[in-house]
C-alpha cells in the first residue's frame, strides 16, 4: 500500500507545473475583461473612483489600477515577472474588497468578495511558489543564471 501511495503522490506532484500554468491563465483571463473596460472607459473609472468610491487621488489611482491589471494580464499569460506582478495585483484585490465588494458579503452572486478573495489566494500561490516551468521566468532564470528560481 505504501508503494502505491508513493506512486500516486509522484504522479500528482508531476502535475505541479501544469497546475501553475492553469492558475496563471485563469487569472489572466479573469482580469482581462475588467482591465479592458477600465482602459476603454478611463475617464468614467476616474469619476467612479472619486465620486462613488471616494478613493483619494482618483486619477492617479485609476492609472495605477489600470496599469496593474493590463500589465498583469500580459505578464501572467507569459509567466514573466510573475512574483513581481502578483504583489500589486493582490493590492488591487484588497482595494476592490475594501471599496466595492466587502459590504456585499461573501457570495459572488451578491457582488461579494468571493471572486477577489479567490484571485488574491491564487496570486499568493504564484508569489510563494512561482510560475512553474511553463513560463518565461523559468526559461530566463535557466538561461541567465544557470539555475532554476
Amino acid at each position: 500500500m505504501e508503494k502505491y501511495t508513493k506512486q500516486v503522490i509522484k504522479i500528482f506532484s508531476s502535475l505541479k507545473d501544469i497546475s501553475l500554468l492553469i492558475v496563471r491563465l485563469i487569472l489572466a483571463y479573469g482580469f482581462y475583461e475588467p482591465a479592458m473596460k477600465k482602459l476603454s472607459n478611463f475617464q468614467s473609472v476616474v469619476e467612479w473612483f472619486g465620486n462613488s468610491l471616494h478613493i483619494p487621488f482618483p486619477f492617479l489611482n485609476a492609472i495605477l489600477a489600470v496599469t496593474t491589471e493590463v500589465s498583469g494580464v500580459i505578464l501572467l499569460s507569459l509567466g514573466l515577472m510573475t512574483r513581481f506582478i502578483s504583489i500589486p495585483m493582490m493590492f488591487v484585490m484588497i482595494v476592490a474588497i475594501a471599496t466595492v465588494h466587502g459590504s456585499h458579503g461573501f457570495h459572488a452572486s451578491d457582488n461579494g468578495f468571493e471572486i477577489p478573495l479567490y484571485y488574491m489566494t491564487m496570486l499568493f500561490v504564484l508569489l510563494t511558489i512561482g510560475p512553474g516551468k511553463f513560463s518565461l521566468d523559468e526559461t530566463l532564470f535557466k538561461k541567465y543564471f544557470g539555475t532554476e528560481k
